[in-house]
């Protein structure tokens, strides 16, 4: 008797550790797998994690989806794919820089160039200076930031309360903002532009200021061996950081 209960509970863990360990959706898998994703992006999967950080936002087929700051468009290739032509991938960023020299035309964002591929058609490209808050046409179901927020709080004249409420309102009723950035140690306010790095503490606290719950964070780009004294843009790998990955949902 007592063998098959130790049986059971052996099972019931197995179970529980299949549940917590489950392979991504299929829609995701092809997702990273797109062959259309350059190498440059593919070899930062291992850093990155794009499959478990689909999973944890929830993203799906069909839905809208919002990359702000998307930089190259790392993550808008994989959430171009994963919403798949029914969906809708805004990304948004700052207005282009102006060419330095003025004659010579500059060349076009490399998320614009995304935007024009028929590989990506779902992928709408959005400039729109970030000090005025966040603007998209519909609401959407994920809005997405990536190593991105400690920038945001670099803005001249940035009012993060008023920043993260039009987030809120850009959301649907129940849809989700994610915050992945790099982990700075609490107490030094200045470490977003002396190390560009964040606390963890201050984003949990500015975003449910504007009404946001917060639902949970997942550990997979933890690095315990990052002290967090070390800036990113001082010859450290973006891929060598302790990295947090926060949930908020806009309640229904």
């Amino acid at each position: 008797m007592k063998s098959n209960l130790l049986l059971a509970a052996a099972l019931a863990v197995g179970v529980t550790a299949a549940a917590a360990y489950a392979a991504p959706a299929g829609y995701i898998t092809a997702a990273v797998a797109d062959k259309a994703r350059p190498e440059a992006d593919t070899k930062r999967d291992a850093d990155r994690k794009p499959a478990e950080m689909m999973e944890f936002a929830g993203v799906k087929p069909g839905m809208t989806v919002v990359d702000m700051l998307p930089g190259g468009g790392y993550f808008t290739r994989v959430f171009s794919k994963a919403v798949g032509a029914k969906g809708v991938v805004y990304a948004v960023s700052g207005p282009p820089r102006p060419p330095q020299d003025p004659a010579k035309p500059a060349p076009p964002p490399a998320i614009d160039v995304l935007a024009a591929d028929p590989a990506y058609a779902n992928v709408k490209s959005i400039h729109q200076p970030l000090q005025a808050g966040l603007s998209v046409p519909t609401p959407a179901d994920v809005i997405w930031t990536s190593q991105n927020y400690h920038d945001v709080k670099n803005i001249a004249g940035i009012d993060m309360l008023a920043f993260d409420k039009a987030i809120y309102n850009s959301l649907k009723p129940g849809g989700v903002f994610i915050v992945l950035d790099h982990v700075a140690n609490p107490g030094d306010p200045n470490s977003t532009k002396t190390l560009h790095r964040i606390d963890p503490a201050v984003v949990k606290q500015e975003v449910t200021a504007a009404g946001f719950k917060y639902e949970g964070e997942s550990t997979v780009l933890k690095n315990p061996a990052d002290d967090h004294t070390k800036g990113i843009r001082d010859g450290f790998s973006q891929g060598q950081t302790d990295q947090f990955v926060y949930k908020f949902r806009k309640p229904k």
